[in-house]
């Protein structure tokens, strides 16, 4: 409840929107909570404010510094614009340009810096021994995990029967946060967590019950590609998410597109896997009160131009 207070006045308290149209695709009752309507276009400014404003004035002033995939760095330098501190964001190489674009566009320096977000991490850390700035951890953090969890807390408080909430899964940071409110508040409430087939290491160890490393994930969802989940979130999650799934690159594609086709809503890779694990058959929902948690909204127009394109050759 304190972060939520925290954020009060700077965030969006986005829409929790129903829909009839995957409601009768899935013979379940959905809706559709809207976080790529929040500021920055997805749901990391919870945290990376959270975390920021809970720094000292001291520690603040040498700045801030991060590897994001893409979101979290939007994140964190809308935050340091906010407090009127300086930003570094390192971002992996193929990181899509709207997101390195609209990094920029809040004054941070952003750094592009290897082959996925561990390489980007590492060298993050790095810089920020370097320059003595804090390092704003994506996801293993309590401040960033307590942030996140206030989309749990929005959902509760706009859909108290909610029965249960699809959430998907990168590093680990939402779904964890998500989870640790939610339970606290109504524990009946069944969290699911979803990620691409080909970036599922949070999958994996959710089912060995440790830690496991995908080396190289690959998917069109690039903000869940991280190659093992955070040592916090895991824990959190092997306590309190009650299942995870997995979807394919198809599956994905097309659960962006209908969200575009049927709901008029631009959601990237990882804010349509909720939809696309509803869809897919594979999670016991039938009749269920359910939220997909639609965690962000920056899409690559060229790559978004390219999905159309084969689907409908594939069509």
């Amino acid at each position: 409840m304190e972060a939520q207070k925290l954020l009060k006045g700077i965030i969006h308290e986005t829409p929790l929107q129903a829909s009839r149209t995957f409601s009768a695709m899935s013979e379940s009752q959905v809706y559709l909570k809207l976080e790529n309507l929040q500021k920055t276009g997805a749901f990391k400014i919870r945290g990376a404010f959270v975390k920021a404003a809970r720094l000292s004035a001291e520690a603040r002033a040498k700045g801030l510094i991060t590897a994001s995939a893409g979101n979290h760095a939007q994140g964190v330098a809308c935050a340091a614009a906010h407090f009127g501190v300086p930003s570094i964001i390192v971002m992996p190489e193929a990181a899509p340009s709207a997101k390195v674009q609209a990094t920029e566009g809040y004054g941070s320096k952003v750094v592009l810096h290897g082959a996925n977000y561990d390489e980007a991490y590492r060298h993050a850390l790095q810089l920020s021994e370097e320059k003595g700035a804090c390092f704003v951890h994506a996801f293993d953090d309590e401040d960033i995990i307590s942030g996140q969890g206030t989309v749990g807390l929005e959902i509760l408080q706009s859909l108290p029967d909610v029965e249960t909430i699809v959430v998907p899964v990168g590093g680990g940071g939402l779904i964890s946060g998500i989870a640790a409110a939610v339970k606290t508040l109504k524990p009946e409430v069944e969290i699911i967590g979803v990620q691409p087939e080909q970036a599922s290491s949070g999958f994996l160890s959710w089912q060995a019950g440790q830690r496991m490393i995908v080396p190289a994930p690959r998917s069109i969802a690039d903000g869940l590609c991280v190659q093992t989940p955070g040592l916090l979130p895991f824990e959190m999650i092997r306590q309190q998410v009650d299942t995870m799934c997995t979807v394919s690159e198809a599956e994905l594609t097309e659960a962006m597109m209908l969200l575009l086709e049927r709901s008029k809503l631009l959601v990237e890779g990882a804010g349509a896997a909720p939809l696309a694990a509803l869809l897919s058959g594979r999670l016991p929902l039938k009749g269920r009160k359910t939220v997909l948690v639609v965690s962000g909204g920056n899409v690559d127009l060229g790559r978004l131009a390219g999905l159309t394109a084969s689907r409908n050759l594939v069509s």
